[in-house]
């Protein structure tokens, strides 16, 4: 009988896993008293830095949500079945707007190098809805991946 177990996703494995670009769940801290703040989104990964790129969106008249927890700390998880089994990421640290920051900037230039998939969930048009840019430079990220053990 085949069983399973975990093992560490590390090194190329992981850049290759998070490379594909997709969707993960973003959590912001919040007060003891309270549940994180989770939100789903779409993501790129830019595995010669080691950094995520996210469009977070700011929709008119919506006070509060995400824009009240920008500056707390965030965990990111992303997680998949491939054709190797279930693999999942999760990295912590603090977003940092880069909207604003010159074309040149190592930031923009990372943002421009990834491929963050487009998913259209908004009750009205995209070009109606105010999309802000952001960087996550993890202070620690952590994989693992499912493999087979010969039991």
């Amino acid at each position: 009988m085949q069983g399973l177990r975990w093992v560490q996703l590390g090194g190329e494995d992981l850049d290759s896993f998070l490379d594909r670009g997709g969707t993960g769940v973003l959590s912001f801290g919040t007060t003891a008293e309270e549940p994180p703040f989770s939100i789903p989104v779409s993501y790129g990964y830019y595995a010669d830095e080691g950094h995520f790129y996210f469009q977070l969106s700011f929709p008119e008249g919506h006070s509060g949500g995400k824009a009240a927890v920008l500056d707390r700390p965030v965990s990111f998880v992303v997680y998949a079945e491939t054709d190797d089994g279930w693999h999942s990421v999760v990295a912590t640290g603090s977003l940092e707007e880069i909207s604003d920051e010159p074309y040149e900037s190592a930031a923009v230039q990372g943002m421009w190098a990834v491929q963050i998939p487009a998913v259209d969930i908004f009750e009205r048009p995209p070009d109606d809805v105010t999309f802000r840019d952001f960087r996550l430079v993890p202070d620690r990220v952590t994989g693992r991946k499912e493999v087979e053990t010969g039991e």
